[in-house]
């Protein structure tokens, strides 16, 4: 049996197309769906409540902290092995499952993750990202730990036997693939969509908590100095982006959403 559990919080706009597309999966193996929702109040819980092939889990009670609902829906799991799809990353074909879990017949490889797509509506800085970040891989195999748990897929006892570290709100799956410096193989094959167009207070967050799971972990921090050379660095290559797909519309929010996103880890890191 493979497990697909399901993350969600006010996805009403996706989470009917993801359900879908994991329904219409074509795996030899049974596939159990599980769905942990945070509260919604855009009539996603409505929405799940009207589907029967679903079972929904939950939430833990206290303050969201996503190790918490990962480590409870595996506990969940009925699969040997599991897969976490987050309510708004809608796989892309029928062969989505199939593929992604395939290395895990290697028993040396201790998780995998699926390439993203942004969406038709992403900015042109947005889309730039994803194809740097996944795309072939050819770019981002040389990141440390790089990894992503929107779409990804695991075995259900190691999981178990190493929990997610609950202390973290951000970049928990990295803080797991670093902790057990795990065997990682990207699955570009394997697609979903899912992308945001955060709005730059929004961006700011995301990055000032991503800065501080870093801090939190160890791991090397970067100086002003080099920060500002990324932003340098980042907004060049993102003005070349956008003259080559004609979305020039951009070019002066390109360096400022670098200056807000980058400034704001350094932010997080010295928090």
């Amino acid at each position: 049996m493979i497990s697909v559990l399901v993350r969600s919080h006010n996805d009403a706009a996706y989470i009917g197309a993801t359900i879908d597309a994991l329904l219409m999966q074509a795996v030899g193996d049974e596939v159990e769906i599980l769905v942990c929702d945070d509260h919604s109040v855009d009539g996603t819980a409505e929405y799940l409540d009207s589907r029967k092939k679903i079972r929904r889990i939950p939430p833990p009670a206290g303050e969201y902290r996503p190790g918490k609902t990962l480590n409870l829906l595996v506990g969940q799991a009925r699969g040997e092995r599991v897969v976490f799809n987050n309510a708004d990353a809608v796989p892309q074909h029928r062969e989505y499952l199939r593929t992604l879990i395939a290395p895990l017949a290697d028993r040396g490889v201790d998780c995998v993750f699926a390439r993203q797509v942004a969406r038709p509506d992403a900015r042109a800085v947005v889309r730039k990202d994803y194809e740097r970040a996944f795309g072939d891989g050819s770019i981002s195999r040389n990141w440390d730990h790089f990894f992503s748990l929107v779409s990804s897929g695991f075995r259900r006892d190691d999981l178990r036997k190493f929990p997610f570290d609950e202390s973290f709100r951000y970049s928990e799956d990295v803080e797991w693939v670093t902790r057990r410096r795990a065997k990682i193989v990207y699955v570009p094959e394997a697609i979903v969509e899912h992308s945001h167009n955060y709005t730059l207070r929004e961006l700011a967050r995301r990055f000032f908590h991503e800065g501080e799971a870093d801090a939190q972990m160890g791991r090397v921090i970067s100086s002003l100095p080099h920060i500002c050379g990324s932003i340098a660095a980042e907004t060049l290559r993102d003005w070349r982006y956008l003259a080559q797909c004609g979305a020039l519309h951009e070019f002066f929010y390109a360096p400022v959403y670098r200056a807000v996103q980058k400034i704001s880890y350094y932010r997080g890191t010295r928090s």
